[in-house]
């Protein structure tokens, strides 16, 4: 049987001859209902609120819930950024060290072209001046010749001045030559 402040209130009870008092039951079952009444009302506020707690429990273990996946979550693409990171280093230091390869290879085939280039063109000098020499050997050959050619021919009167003259332009320096034209 369930208890309610209004049935404690209209309870009856049988009538005996050595009975209680009914004012006296009346009053106690009045004031037994209203302490009853504040007793349901308190335990309904109670449950209300412990309704209301456990709703809260449960949102906040939702919550937890969805926290410690989102920190998995964050964890794990922390986790793969930083391989990519790295992965992505490992790999910018790859093709820099290419890069500096090919750069040294370029460097080192200019270096031998033009260490190619300066011994063809010594190479050239060398023929050029030997050409230089042997024109003017033979130039020197064929002026001496001529001087020969002069000197045995019948003279004819000419100052010293001229003679004198002719000697020096008969001197030919064959380095001097040499030097103007290099």
């Amino acid at each position: 049987m369930k208890f309610t402040p209004f049935g404690i209130k209209t309870q009856e009870f049988n009538k005996s001859v050595r009975g209680f008092d009914r004012d006296e039951v009346k009053v106690f079952l009045e004031r037994l209902s209203d302490e009853f009444e504040k007793l349901q009302n308190e335990n309904e506020k109670l449950k209300a609120d412990l309704e209301r707690k456990e709703d809260q429990l449960r949102e906040f273990k939702r919550i937890e819930k969805n926290l410690q996946q989102a920190m998995l979550n964050q964890t794990e693409t922390t986790s793969k950024t930083v391989e990519s990171a790295k992965k992505q280093t490992a790999l910018m230091i790859k093709e820099a060290e290419l890069k500096s390869l090919q750069i040294i290879e370029k460097a080192k085939e200019s270096s031998n072209s033009i260490r190619d280039a300066v011994l063809k063109l010594r190479e050239e000098k060398k023929l050029l001046v030997a050409r230089i020499k042997a024109m003017i050997d033979t130039q020197s050959s064929f002026l001496e010749m001529n001087m020969q050619n002069i000197e045995t021919q019948p003279k004819k009167k000419i100052s010293a001045k001229q003679e004198t003259n002719a000697d020096e332009q008969s001197e030919i320096n064959i380095d001097d030559i040499l030097e103007k034209l290099l």
